[in-house]
């Protein structure tokens, strides 16, 4: 008699239940609304936290000879840039990096759901899961990179050509646990193709 095992399909339908939930969740806050309020049809975001560059500001209302929006730098190190009235270009610059976040986000969550879904089976160790773990691995490699890079760009981007621009350099850091993070992944997904790859080989002798 085999022995039973832990996981029960109530276990496996609670997963996907709460990884669905994330995954509507991720898609509603993090894409709908911001996509809503770039289109104007939702308060759109208009602040941006920025680096400025000395530590001591006094806050005050810049105008954008470029766009005539107003545009106020506020804070110390850490400063708050915000737009009186946003127009679409700023809208979508402002909102950019929590919509791709969001949606390399929903991306990962919605590939875990499909990889919990073979547990009905009883058998997570299936090709199909292996190129999941794969896109898993590139997706959080993205984040790791545009993570940092998205924010600083369409920073740059904003302040350019306006007198904010001298206040706010441009300024990327990197952190590697994400990178590492996706190379574990990338690793575990090449361990689940193999073993599939074997499995199949060993079932093709018997």
């Amino acid at each position: 008699m085999g022995a039973k095992s832990w996981w029960s399909q109530t276990d496996s339908r609670l997963l996907e239940a709460a990884l669905g939930l994330a995954a509507l969740l991720v898609g509603v806050f993090g894409v709908l609304l911001p996509t809503l309020g770039v289109a104007g049809l939702m308060d759109p975001t208009d602040t941006r936290e920025v680096e400025a560059a000395t530590a001591t500001r006094v806050p005050g209302i810049v105008t954008d000879a470029v766009t005539g929006h107003g545009m106020t730098l506020t804070g110390t190190h850490q400063a708050d840039l915000v737009f009186a009235d946003p127009d679409l270009s700023q809208r979508l610059l402002l909102a950019l990096p929590e919509i791709v976040g969001s949606l390399l986000l929903f991306l990962i969550l919605a590939l875990l759901f499909e990889m919990a879904r073979t547990l009905r089976g009883g058998d997570v160790f299936v090709p199909v899961n292996a190129r999941r773990l794969s896109v898993i691995g590139l997706a959080v490699l993205v984040q790791a990179l545009l993570g940092p890079v998205l924010p600083a760009l369409t920073t740059e981007i904003l302040v350019s050509g306006t007198p904010t621009a001298e206040q706010v350099p441009f300024s990327v850091t990197f952190t590697g646990e994400y990178v590492l993070l996706a190379f574990l992944i990338l690793a575990l997904g090449e361990v689940f193709r193999r073993g599939t790859k074997l499995r199949a080989d060993t079932e093709g002798l018997v």
